[in-house]
């Protein structure tokens, strides 16, 4: 009788051998097919631009304290009108704010050479507007780069636009 016992249990483990052999295979298929599924429908995509686009910093903003005013006498078949514009930058990098308050006095100072050269008739209209939104982010971008700063800004926001 102790006899049969040592052969059932000898058989028993053998059998439990090949399931846990059938088992780890599959857990295995399963893992190789994940990955194949995984790279397929990535596309084009490596591994290191996804974790580039997950680890995006979060914005920084600076608002100017003052509004930069500057009148259009002269533009405006003799009528006195004059733009205010207040606005905030935005970076990813504290550097490049910490480099934007350094240089503020020549940053508003090429602001305003800016907005001195616009057309009153031509910043009456949303696309006169985005295209002095994008002007002076390059040029706050250039000022930027003339002080060899490492980075730039991302965006200029217009807070308020005042033209009368």
């Amino acid at each position: 009788m102790a006899e049969t016992q040592d052969d059932i249990e000898v058989t028993e483990e053998s059998g439990g051998k090949s399931k846990l052999l059938i088992i780890i295979i599959a857990v295995l298929l399963l893992a190789l097919a994940g990955v194949g599924a995984m790279l397929f429908f990535a596309g084009d995509k490596s591994v290191e631009e996804a974790e580039v686009a997950i680890v995006k910093q979060t914005p920084i903003y600076y608002a100017l304290d003052k509004p930069l005013i500057v009148n259009f006498g002269d533009q405006s078949q003799g009528a006195v009108r004059y733009l205010s514009v207040k606005l905030k930058v935005m970076a990813r990098d504290q550097t490049v704010i910490d480099a934007f308050t350094l240089n503020e006095p020549a940053i508003q100072h090429e602001l305003l050479m800016l907005l001195l050269g616009q057309k009153y008739d031509k910043l009456n209209t949303p696309e006169g507007t985005k295209v002095l939104q994008q002007q002076a982010l390059s040029t706050i971008n250039e000022v930027l780069k003339a002080e060899k700063t490492s980075g730039e800004l991302e965006s200029v926001y217009f807070t308020s636009l005042l033209m009368q």
